[in-house]
């Protein structure tokens, strides 16, 4: 199977903007100043407001080691929102050291990666979110095939939006990043017997 990508030039200012869309926001236990912050990571806010109400519960709130990470992880979301992906980065690595099994922030940091155009390191963090199980296995193999792409490993990046719509038939963002794809199958050659040994 060869695979080519489509006015692959064209879109690529648009799949990068497109790589935050897949993002896994993180629900935290109780009420307060964290549960304001994951809803702002959930309903997809970006105003700077919403960044220092996940700040301030960092700061002020005494918090379970699962919900610091997933604070950090929702704060790491809304940064991410404003192309802040150095910042946001640093609060999935922070997340990641309170709790390196989340899953969820090795899906995020690999797509603030892809917005810092460190393609291959996003690549080992999806690897590592889809190992770990992580809740909406879609976006990994959704953001993967993004980072695939730009490494101009497009028969990866295809079976990765194959994989993802799979998972979520009903992601119309996947659909129109397969159909950019163009799918020969080359012919198949058979080889020949192998002679039959000599008495």
């Amino acid at each position: 199977m060869k695979l080519l990508a489509g006015g692959a030039a064209i879109a690529a200012v648009a799949m990068l903007a497109a790589a935050g869309q897949a993002r896994a926001q993180v629900d935290v236990s109780g009420g307060g100043l964290a549960s304001a912050c994951a809803a702002a990571a959930k309903n997809g806010e970006s105003a700077y407001r919403f960044e220092q109400v996940c700040t301030e519960s960092l700061e002020r709130e005494m918090l379970i080691p699962l919900d610091r990470a997933g604070t950090y992880v929702n704060r790491g979301i809304i940064k991410m929102r404003t192309q802040q992906y150095d910042a946001a980065i640093k609060d999935f690595d922070t997340a990641i050291r309170y709790k390196s099994d989340l899953a969820e922030a090795y899906v995020n940091r690999g797509a603030a990666r892809i917005g810092a155009r460190r393609f291959g390191e996003a690549v080992a963090d999806f690897d590592n979110a889809l190992t770990l199980n992580v809740k909406e296995p879609e976006k990994a193999y959704y953001n993967r095939a993004l980072a695939h792409e730009w490494l101009d490993d497009y028969k990866a990046a295809y079976l990765d939006y194959q994989k993802a719509l799979e998972i979520a038939p009903d992601w119309e963002l996947v659909r129109v990043q397969l159909a950019r794809f163009t799918v020969s199958h080359a012919q198949a050659q058979t080889a020949p017997a192998a002679a039959a040994p000599k008495p």
